[in-house]
């Protein structure tokens, strides 16, 4: 029942009330407008039919190839010369190419690989690309990943985005099980089937280690981690309780400077030290922004983007710009507890939020 109340005003009950939060996915949030996964080996991952929306995100997942492979990106199955990109592997000098017949990405091996791109879609306009991608490379932790920064441009201003390809540039084809998965969004959308599902929200005002709590094991995760500290320390992540440092390996540059790798971790250093550059600096505010793929077969591979301040107020840039890619080597299980803790021998955090989205 609704009751009309002064002013116009109106009152219902809970029962008519919308359910947001952990209960149900906020309203007009990112949506799967497609999806292709492939039962077997082929050369394409095409993902047709797609709505209309203003903005897409795409994940894609590579299970492996037959051959290296450049995984280039076509639009509305246009091979024409109609593209231009930008790209640049494990942080070195970037590689530019007009007049193409796709957006080209680097090679990276056979491995596993997983992508995180983001595609502007108005009709009247180029449409505009950023892409994020992280290959395996050799299995286990005694090899570091390879990442990989692309831009590019679809030089069409007559038409929407309708279909989005997959496509390998030379003659390998991509494994059985591999996937995009195309999102949209546009500030009309009203609906209420989120694909990102919040699995896990974390608050916290101090202490020496923060933890997601267990979580629903899903295939993506979206992890966003904010924290404030009064004293400098590097702030360390693992999954699972697994804080052992000799199952991790990474690659990141800070500020665009040459890449630091490290493969293994010391097993009293998991993962990557997030975006901490460590001793000698307060770093008050902290922000990590991370994809990751979660396989239960496969190594867990993360693709993490981060920002540290010393200094509050806009006189002063922030210090840290972080790009890393990870891998957790286990091939076992799903990835269901995240854990940020500091270096013990520094000192707590002083607060901060953790949430992790996820979908199958």
């Amino acid at each position: 029942m609704v009751e009309w109340l002064a002013g116009n005003r109106i009152r219902g009950t809970s029962a008519e009330k919308p359910v947001l939060g952990l209960q149900s996915p906020s309203v007009g949030g990112w949506v799967e407008v497609g999806r292709t996964t492939l039962g077997s080996s082929n050369a394409t991952i095409s993902v047709t039919s797609l709505d209309n929306k203003k903005y897409y995100m795409i994940l894609g997942s590579r299970i492996g190839s037959s051959g290296g492979m450049n995984v280039g990106v076509q639009l509305n199955a246009d091979t024409g010369s109609n593209y231009a990109y930008r790209r640049s592997g494990n942080g070195g000098t970037d590689d530019t190419l007009g007049s193409a017949s796709n957006m080209e990405g680097l090679s990276t091996g056979t491995t596993p690989a997983f992508e995180v791109a983001y595609l502007a879609n108005l009709s009247t306009k180029e449409k505009l690309s950023i892409r994020h991608h992280v290959a395996q490379n050799t299995a286990g932790a005694g090899t570091a990943p390879y990442r990989a920064e692309m831009v590019g441009k679809w030089a069409n201003t007559s038409d929407a985005v309708s279909s989005y390809q997959w496509i390998t540039a030379n003659s390998a084809t991509f494994n059985s099980g591999s996937e995009v998965v195309v999102l949209g969004w546009d500030p009309a959308d009203t609906h209420t089937t989120n694909f990102w599902e919040e699995l896990a929200s974390v608050d916290w005002t101090s202490g020496d280690t923060i933890s997601s709590g267990t979580f629903t094991a899903k295939k993506y995760l979206w992890v966003q981690i904010n924290w404030q500290n009064t004293v400098s320390h590097y702030a360390n992540l693992y999954f699972n309780a697994d804080s052992n440092g000799a199952n991790y390996a990474s690659r990141q540059s800070v500020n665009g400077t040459a890449e630091q790798t490290s493969a293994p971790h010391n097993s009293g250093d998991p993962l990557f030290r997030v975006v901490g550059e460590g001793a000698g600096s307060i770093f008050l505010n902290n922000y990590l922004n991370m994809f990751i793929i979660n396989n239960s077969a496969n190594e867990k591979l993360i693709i993490a983007n981060g920002i540290q301040i010393t200094t509050a107020g806009a006189g002063t840039a922030p210090d840290v710009r972080n790009e890393a890619v990870g891998k957790w080597a286990n091939t076992s299980e799903q990835i269901t507890n995240i854990t940020l803790k500091k270096t013990a021998s520094q000192g707590n955090f002083s607060g901060g939020t953790m949430k992790v989205w996820g979908s199958d």
